[in-house]
C-alpha cells in the first residue's frame, strides 16, 4: 500500500517538473516562465520530497523533508517576486498580449522607487470626486 503512495506522488512530482520545464520552453515572456516555474517545480519538488519521506519512512528523514518544504514554500515566491520585479525595473518587455501593465508610470528610474498614490492625494481625488450640492 505504501508502495502505491510513494509511486503515486513520485510520479506526480515528475510530472509537475516536467511542466515547468516544457511551460519554460512555451511561454511567451519572462514573466509568464517565472510563474511557471514558480508555482509547478515548488509543487513537483515538493511531492518528489513527500515520496521521499514515505521511501523511507524515518524521523530524521521526514523532519528534514518537512524543513525543506516550508524553505522551499517560503522562498521560491520571494525570489521569483524579485526576479520579476527587477526584470521590470531593467526594461524587459512584456507579453505583447498584455492588456495592462500596472507599474507604467509609477517607477522611477532615477531614484528606483515606486511611485503610489498618496493618502493626501486619495483624500483630495475624493473630495473633488463628491457632487456638490
Amino acid at each position: 500500500m505504501i508502495d502505491i503512495l510513494i509511486y503515486i506522488t513520485s510520479g506526480l512530482g515528475a510530472l509537475f517538473v516536467l511542466l515547468a520545464a516544457v511551460g519554460t520552453l512555451r511561454m511567451p515572456d519572462q514573466y509568464l516562465r517565472i510563474s511557471v516555474n514558480t508555482k509547478a517545480a515548488t509543487l513537483g519538488v515538493g511531492l518528489l520530497l513527500v515520496a521521499a519521506a514515505l521511501f523511507f519512512l524515518e524521523i530524521s528523514v521526514s523532519t528534514r523533508v518537512v524543513t525543506v518544504i516550508i524553505f522551499i514554500l517560503i522562498t521560491a515566491p520571494v525570489g521569483a517576486h524579485l526576479i520579476g520585479r527587477t526584470s521590470y525595473f531593467l526594461g524587459n518587455e512584456l507579453w505583447g498580449k498584455f492588456v495592462i501593465d500596472d507599474l507604467k508610470g509609477k517607477y522611477n528610474k532615477s531614484t528606483h522607487e515606486l511611485k503610489g498614490e498618496d493618502k493626501e492625494t486619495e483624500s483630495e481625488n475624493e473630495k473633488d470626486s463628491t457632487p456638490k450640492t
